[in-house]
């Protein structure tokens, strides 16, 4: 019987882990004001400055962009950034400044914000799923 319990209350432990969204607060008000400055500099001569995407770059806001990443975990999101943009110049981005700019997308997607910068960690990204706002 106590291998059971304890098979249970890990598993009840790993889905409270993986439970946690873009709903839940993933970032700050102050990384977000902190991405906002980057992709300005780094991303809205490409995607635009609403970030309706701009010629061949794609949005990085509305239902396109949340249908491409509905249900992905954060670090695909983040690794895509971080290994291909900006387009002139692929990696550029330091780890904290794409977390950052990722901080500004969710922002402007009205996710809300919270007690907690979003990580750079890419591990701790797996664990935040991607979910659309509520409209």
């Amino acid at each position: 019987m106590k291998q059971t319990l304890v098979v249970v209350a890990s598993s009840m432990i790993f889905l409270a882990v993986q439970a946690k969204t873009t709903q839940d607060g993933v970032y700050t008000e102050a990384q977000a004001t902190r991405g906002e400055a980057v992709y300005s500099k780094a991303c809205a001569s490409c995607h635009g400055p609403s970030l309706d995407g701009d010629g061949q770059a794609p949005p990085l806001a509305g239902k396109e962009f949340e249908d491409e990443w509905k249900g992905a975990p954060l670090s695909d999101l983040f690794e895509r950034i971080r290994v291909t943009m900006p387009g002139d110049a692929p990696g550029a981005l330091k780890p904290a400044e794409v977390a950052d700019v990722m901080a500004y997308l969710f922002s402007r997607a009205t996710f809300p914000a919270g007690p907690s910068e979003l990580s750079s960690d890419v591990a701790a990204l797996k664990a935040i799923t991607f979910m659309a706002p509520a409209r």
